[in-house]
């Protein structure tokens, strides 16, 4: 696998209920929308980048990378998003990260990658601090029929789908931090103060 094959997706496409209903990915952490930090790390390990997002996409589109939205309505979560990119994909991969994960490895795809090739699966989901990860992900874009089906079945939990498909783990660690979540005020005012120690 090169890493011409593989495409990347930022997710930006959720409620931000558990911020006040805010979008995520345009919500600054030091000055900055936290979605910057996320395209920063993630966008040198993959050939071309979607951003799927489903309101404000005219300021997600001032990112410059093609923005596109879930063709399964009402928010339907991770895999829709996915889903929509999985569609829109020209390369044989398909990587996936949150907007709301500013810490992200800069080494993701390419462990995420290793691991695919030598278990010869079909999907690599990283895993931290003994928990699944399961929205950092990389996937075979052949996948996306299969995905389609699930969605169009009212499937949207992802480790269902995954466990559907032949996947694979890929332990990044006990130190979960690269995978940092954020998720409330308390967690904005922490990751300004890394980033300004960084």
């Amino acid at each position: 696998m090169h890493h011409g094959d593989i495409s990347g997706v930022i997710l930006a496409g959720g409620r931000g209920s558990r911020l006040d209903g805010d979008d995520k990915g345009l919500v600054n952490i030091a000055d900055r929308p936290m979605i910057s930090y996320v395209i920063e790390r993630f966008a040198p390990q993959v050939s071309s980048l979607f951003i799927n997002a489903n309101r404000n996409n005219s300021r997600y589109c001032e990112f410059g990378y093609p923005v596109v939205e879930d063709t399964v309505g009402d928010f339907a979560g991770p895999l829709a998003g996915i889903g929509a990119v999985l569609a829109r994909c020209e390369t044989d991969y398909l990587a996936a990260a949150p907007c709301d994960s500013p810490f992200l490895p800069k080494d993701l795809v390419l462990r995420l990658a290793e691991a695919l090739d030598t278990a010869r699966a079909e999907i690599s989901v990283a895993t931290s601090g003994g928990r699944p990860q399961p929205v950092f992900a990389l996937m075979s874009s052949k996948l996306g029929n299969s995905l389609t089906e699930y969605l169009a079945s009212g499937g949207r939990k992802i480790f269902t789908w995954y466990r559907q498909q032949n996947w694979v783990a890929v332990d990044f660690g006990a130190d979960d931090s690269p995978f940092a979540n954020i998720n409330s005020p308390q967690d904005l005012t922490a990751a300004a103060a890394r980033l300004g120690s960084q």
